[in-house]
C-alpha cells in the first residue's frame, strides 16, 4: 500500500508543533516532579546539592514525620467527610434545580435562571458572606463546609444544557406509564447525565478537598479542621516543626532527621496526590460531559 508523502513544509510544521507540545507538557509535569523528589529526598543531601532530576539518598522519613504530626489523622478524616458528603449534597441540590429549570411549566423560568447567572458574577462580598455564615447559626459548625456550597450556577449550567439535549419522548413515555418528575428525574434523567455528572463531581470534589477559607474564618474548633488548614499552619511554621522533629517532638520518628524545605514539599505532596486518585476513574466521562455540556449556552 503506497503511503501519500507528505509536503516539506507539513512535515516541518509537525515536526514543530511535536516540539513545541512536548516541551509544553514538561514544563507542565516537572514542578510536580520536583516536588516529588525533594519529599523522597534526604534532608542532609538536599542541604549539600541542589535537586534536579533524581532524588537524592531516596527516604520516606519525611513522609512519617509528617504523618505523625498532632492532629493530622483527625484533619484528613475530616476533609475526606466534606469531600464526600459536600459533593454529594452540591450534586443532588444542583441537579434537581437544573431538571427543574428545564421544564417550560415552571412559573418565572426564565426569571430564576437568570437570578442564577447574576449570581455567577455579583456578590456581596467576604464581610456580608461572613456575618450570613455566622447569623444562620454556622460558625464552627461541620455544616460550614457543606451548606454555603450545596447549589453551584455554574454547574447547574452545565447540567441544564445537557438535560435538554435528552429526547422528549423519554420523559413522555414515561409520564404515561405513571411516573412524576421526582420519579423521571431520578431513575431517568440522571443515569443518562451521568458524563456530565461525573465532571460536577470532579469540579466540586476539587473545591472541597482543597478549600481552607471557610475553616480560616468560621471554625475555631480544633476537632473540625481540615488537612488543608492544618498542613497549612504547619506549613508557616516549617522551620519550628523541623526543630521540633529533630528533637524528637510532634510525634517525630526517632533518628530521623526533617528540614523546612522538605517539610514543605511533603507536605504538598500530601495534599495533592489524595485528589488526583479521582481522575484516572472519572476520566473518561469528565471528558464527554465537557464536552456535550459546552454545545449549548
Amino acid at each position: 500500500m503506497n503511503r501519500k508523502k507528505l509536503p516539506g513544509k507539513e512535515i516541518a510544521f509537525q515536526s514543530i508543533m511535536i516540539i513545541l507540545f512536548t516541551l509544553l507538557f514538561l514544563s507542565c509535569i516537572y514542578p510536580f516532579y520536583y516536588i516529588f523528589i525533594a519529599s523522597i529526598s534526604s534532608p542532609d543531601a538536599v542541604k549539600k546539592t541542589m535537586i534536579t532530576w533524581y532524588p537524592l539518598e531516596p527516604t520516606f522519613a519525611n513522609y512519617l514525620q509528617v504523618f505523625k504530626l498532632n492532629g493530622i489523622f483527625n484533619a484528613f478524616v475530616v476533609s475526606v467527610s466534606r469531600t464526600f458528603a459536600g459533593t454529594a449534597v452540591t450534586l443532588f441540590f444542583t441537579s434537581i434545580l437544573a431538571y427543574t429549570l428545564t421544564k417550560n411549566e415552571l412559573p418565572c423560568r426564565k426569571f430564576f435562571y437568570s437570578i442564577a447567572i447574576v449570581s455567577m458574577y455579583i456578590n456581596a462580598g467576604l464581610i456580608p458572606w461572613y456575618l450570613t455564615m455566622r447569623m444562620i447559626g454556622l460558625k464552627d459548625s461541620f455544616l460550614v463546609y457543606i451548606l454555603p456550597t450545596a447549589v453551584s450556577a455554574y454547574s447547574m449550567i452545565l447540567i441544564k444544557t445537557y438535560m435538554e439535549s435528552i429526547t422528549a419522548g423519554i420523559e413522555e413515555s414515561a409520564m404515561i406509564d405513571g411516573a412524576g418528575y421526582f420519579t423521571i428525574y431520578w431513575r431517568i434523567v440522571m443515569p443518562i447525565c451521568k458524563p456530565v455528572l461525573a465532571a460536577i463531581i470532579v469540579f466540586t470534589a476539587v473545591g472541597q478537598w482543597n478549600s481552607w477559607t471557610d475553616n480560616l474564618l468560621l471554625v475555631n474548633n480544633m476537632n473540625l479542621k481540615t488537612l488543608q488548614m492544618t498542613l497549612l499552619e504547619y506549613l508557616n511554621q516549617a522551620t519550628n516543626v523541623a526543630n521540633m522533629a529533630r528533637t524528637g517532638g510532634a510525634g517525630a520518628v526517632s533518628g530521623a532527621a526533617i528540614s523546612p524545605f522538605t517539610l514543605r514539599m511533603t507536605i504538598t505532596m500530601v495534599v495533592t496526590v489524595p485528589i488526583l486518585v479521582v481522575y484516572p476513574f472519572m476520566q473518561k466521562y469528565f471528558i464527554n460531559g465537557i464536552m456535550i455540556g459546552a454545545v449549548k449556552g
